[in-house]
């Protein structure tokens, strides 16, 4: 089946079915072009909750898929492929989590949305990179905060708020890659550059940028700053938007400290969904994500908590 063909196969059982496709900016732009919404987790996940679509089909990865089925559990939830897991997910496990969370009873608990369901159920509210600065601000000064799982975005917070939080040592492989003595020779090669990078970044990075925010601040900012060229410190799955809302403008994505084939930082775990796996789920209305009844209403509360400080 060629391409075109298998597009006008998923848009027709989209229209069968009433599916909606929700795909992250980090996706394969082959996902992104069909998607009906494409954007960031605070953004895909506010799609989730208001879908009257009967069915969600996630082209992101599994705590995404997770999150779409917690605040709409009577839909049914469909990931192209159960392996697209995530590094920063996968090093926050919940039973270590647990005790951690225990030995800190006074704390309240601020999870980013890259965990896992059980990990939500142990958090009092939720917050993703666009909407991180609000939440922690809308806290209490005095009371103590744990932050969990990336120990990166919690530096960054830290330093914007100065809030002293507890910090879970986690991170995402992604943008722990970027190297800093390429990003400076690559700065020096194009003096013109301006550097934008996401807050999953190294410190050693972000004080190298001249803008850091999350994936769908990075696209404003593209967008509305007059400057030519940028190096972009984040998944490069997001220089597809970029070129689409301003294509008369350059785009380089940030070097990695090992060579590779494309010298930037792709999350393998993004890129494990395909076209063709998005036609087969849809297709056989499988993989679905299915999560226990229990954990969902626990971990639905922070959730909810979450889209009240954002709408707020």
């Amino acid at each position: 089946m060629t391409k075109t063909e298998m597009i006008a196969e998923i848009n027709r059982l989209r229209r069968e079915k009433n599916a909606v496709i929700l795909s992250h900016y980090y996706q394969d732009k082959s996902i992104q072009d069909i998607a009906n919404f494409v954007g960031d987790s605070l953004v895909l996940a506010q799609h989730a909750a208001r879908t009257n679509a009967e069915i969600i089909v996630f082209a992101g990865v599994h705590f995404m898929a997770e999150t779409a089925k917690i605040v709409n559990p009577s839909k049914k939830v469909l990931l192209p492929d159960l392996s697209a897991g995530c590094s920063l997910s996968d090093s926050c496990p919940p039973e270590e989590f647990a005790k951690f969370v225990a030995n800190h009873p006074d704390h309240i608990v601020v999870s980013y949305i890259n965990c896992s369901a059980a990990i939500k159920t142990m958090s009092d509210i939720i917050c993703t990179s666009s909407n991180a600065l609000k939440i922690i601000e809308s806290i209490p000064k005095e009371k103590p905060i744990i932050f969990a799982p990336d120990k990166n975005l919690g530096k960054y917070l830290i330093r914007e708020t100065g809030r002293d939080m507890l910090l879970w040592d986690g991170v995402c492989v992604v943008h722990e890659a970027f190297s800093f003595d390429k990003m400076v020779a690559l700065k020096r090669k194009y003096p013109s550059a301006k550097i934008i990078a996401h807050p999953e970044s190294e410190e050693q990075i972000l004080k190298l940028a001249k803008f850091v925010g999350s994936t769908s601040a990075l696209l404003k900012y593209v967008k509305t700053t007059p400057d030519q060229m940028y190096i972009v410190a984040t998944e490069p799955g997001i220089l597809h938007q970029m070129q689409q809302i301003a294509s008369h403008k350059t785009y380089i994505p940030a070097p990695v400290e090992e060579d590779n084939t494309c010298a930037c930082s792709e999350c393998a775990y993004m890129k494990v969904n395909t076209l063709e796996k998005l036609l087969r789920c849809m297709q056989l209305e499988s993989p679905e994500i299915l999560i226990d009844s229990e954990i969902i209403a626990k971990a639905k509360i922070p959730l909810e908590k979450m889209f009240q400080c954002s709408y707020g």
